[in-house]
């Protein structure tokens, strides 16, 4: 079985931040726009799919990483939420940096 210590599983949902935004962007900026404007649809699977590998790995992350943040059950909630609101992870990228800004 594999193992990811903690600092490497907090390390990999803040990367999953920034690419849950990116990928968002990806499909509602270039690939919808290809579709609906030129009826050409071979970008959509891609960015579709390559969106949802990154929100799922969000998903999975926040549950996994709840703990290790010591977030309250509110903030949990938002983050939760933040998923579902285009563009939304990003502020909680934000804020664990401010957060481990704060620590140091």
């Amino acid at each position: 079985m594999i193992t990811f210590s903690e600092k490497q599983l907090k390390r990999w949902f803040e990367v999953a931040c920034v690419w849950e935004t990116i990928s968002c962007a990806i499909l509602f900026l270039i690939a919808m726009p290809i579709k609906y404007q030129f009826g050409y649809v071979l970008p959509m699977p891609f960015a579709g799919t390559f969106h949802g590998i990154w929100f799922s790995a969000y998903i999975i992350l926040i549950f996994v990483t709840r703990k290790m943040y010591n977030w309250e059950d509110e903030d949990f909630i938002f983050y939760l939420i933040f998923a579902f609101i285009p563009f939304a992870t990003l502020a909680v990228h934000k804020a664990i940096k401010d957060k481990k800004a704060a620590e140091s």
